[in-house]
């Protein structure tokens, strides 16, 4: 992977080290099948009611990114990271709207087994002791992998149903591959700067997000 055209990095490299295990969680079959029109939509209500849950967990992780921001930055990134946490907001009414839509109860959803261990790996980033730039690495992973797994799904000569076009567009468009390049950048100066240490510390959040997505679209097709 080439970083989506921001210049080549840290977070670049890591992309290309890990190329099979990010291909594994933006080329999952849960998402591959929505791009070929033959999801299950059975699986794509329980991706829906899922990821609402995460979504609502995801709040609080962002505002601890924004006060780690706030605390250990010179403050120039706190824009862009208030920019995404408004947006939630939007985002939670979105989900609300297409949950009526796909009669999906919200109010009946329970978390499953790999979002708890998801939402659980979210919360710990309250803790002090983890560092801005491993918080602000798993930010910028974490929405790019939804970014090119929904915009694969809009890519020419896809079979995307009609009825899903309008969710892989949200994630999938040019206007969020560009913020996710912002978190990108953010992201590569951060590590620039950071030690080894809090470095490999990032690293291993990457990887830690990866296989978690890779969860999370599992569950979507199984229940697990």
């Amino acid at each position: 992977m080439d970083g989506g055209g921001v210049e080549a990095g840290t977070t670049a490299a890591w992309m290309a080290r890990h190329r099979g295990m990010y291909e594994r969680a933006t080329r999952h079959p849960f998402t591959v099948s929505i791009r070929d029109g033959t999801v299950d939509l059975s699986a794509f209500r329980r991706w829906l009611g899922q990821d609402y849950m995460f979504v609502k967990e995801f709040v609080a992780f962002l505002a601890s990114v924004l006060l780690k921001c706030c605390r250990q930055s010179d403050g120039s990134d706190m824009e862009i990271i208030l920019s995404g946490l408004a947006s939630l907001s939007d985002e939670l009414s979105w989900f609300k709207k297409e949950a009526e839509k796909w009669s999906v109860n919200l109010a009946e959803v329970s978390p499953l087994k790999s979002n708890t261990e998801y939402c659980r790996f979210l919360q710990s980033f309250s803790e002090p002791e983890i560092s801005y730039v491993v918080a602000i690495t798993t930010f910028w992973i974490i929405e790019t992998v939804y970014q090119d797994s929904f915009a694969f799904c809009t890519e020419e000569g896809n079979k995307t149903p009609p009825e899903l076009l309008g969710t892989c567009q949200r994630w999938g468009s040019p206007e969020f591959k560009q913020y996710c390049q912002s978190l990108q950048r953010i992201a590569d100066r951060c590590l620039a700067e950071a030690s080894a240490d809090a470095a490999r510390s990032a690293e291993e959040a990457f990887l830690r997000v990866l296989e978690l997505e890779i969860g999370f679209w599992d569950m979507s097709s199984s229940r697990s």
